[in-house]
């Protein structure tokens, strides 16, 4: 059932990203989503980026309903449907996080989650440019170590951010890597991840109309990720030729990733 909500904050994160915060008392965990619907308008999924009483989306401009969910103003209200989907394990000593683009806003409650068990947490965090970085402060102050690349070089490391994390991979002992962003990013991280033997765990982001497992928008090889995911071990990604690959157009029509 849908519950209606009241936006009570409105962040611009970066110039293309922005967060909307709202009561919502429903329990979530780190990793699980929710479907957002403007009234009179279409329904989005979109990753919790904050789990407390007090929930928030961070949403990127994909299209043109994100567009103008980017601008509702605080006060304004909004549909809220979920949690739904799968959770990141927090129970663990230590973590790699690596992040690209606005997958850092799935991570980072997740990441956050973990320091409170009293995990250690190394974040390799990446974006297109410096202004684009996404929630560098927030995981600093959580206590994680933040490590950073940008494709123009303009904080951290030039090049792509799994350059960074098969570093960390090749020097330090993790119990697991969470990744969220661009499949193809994610591949090179479990591909990064394989020589020393650490489980992974993506997040993946595909078009979800029903988040109930009807709809089969989401469908990623045998699995939906609305209800199979969205959290999966690297082990049940790897065999499917789809991954990183082809992804599908609102429509359903599979298109080069």
């Amino acid at each position: 059932m849908r519950s209606v909500c009241r936006v009570v904050e409105r962040v611009q994160e970066t110039p293309s990203t922005v967060t909307l915060r709202f009561e919502y008392p429903s329990v979530a965990r780190p990793g699980q989503f929710v479907m957002l619907w403007i009234p009179g308008d279409d329904e989005l999924p979109m990753s919790l980026s904050y789990v407390g009483p007090r929930k928030g989306v961070t949403i990127k401009v994909m299209g043109d309903t994100s567009r103008r969910i980017q601008k509702i103003p605080a006060g304004a209200e909004v549909g809220i449907r979920g949690p739904y989907g799968n959770a990141f394990d927090t129970d663990l000593d230590r973590v790699l996080v690596v992040a690209g683009g606005s997958g850092a806003a799935v991570l980072a409650p997740a990441a956050a989650a973990a320091r409170e068990r009293g995990a250690e947490v190394r974040v390799a965090l990446g974006a297109t440019t410096a202004l684009e970085l996404l929630f560098d402060r927030r995981f600093q102050e959580m206590g994680a170590t933040v490590q950073r690349a940008t494709d123009d070089g303009t904080i951290g490391e030039k090049g792509f951010v799994t350059g960074v994390a098969g570093r960390l991979l090749a020097e330090e002992p993790f119990d697991a890597v969470w990744t969220c962003g661009p499949e193809v990013m994610m591949q090179k991280v479990i591909r990064a991840a394989a020589p020393v033997g650490v489980p992974v765990f993506c997040s993946v982001e595909r078009h979800m109309k029903c988040a109930l497992g009807l709809c089969d928008a989401c469908a990623l090889g045998p699995l939906h990720v609305c209800v199979d995911g969205p959290v999966f071990p690297a082990t049940a990604l790897s065999p499917i030729p789809e991954f990183g690959a082809f992804k599908r157009e609102p429509s359903g029509r599979r298109v080069p990733a």
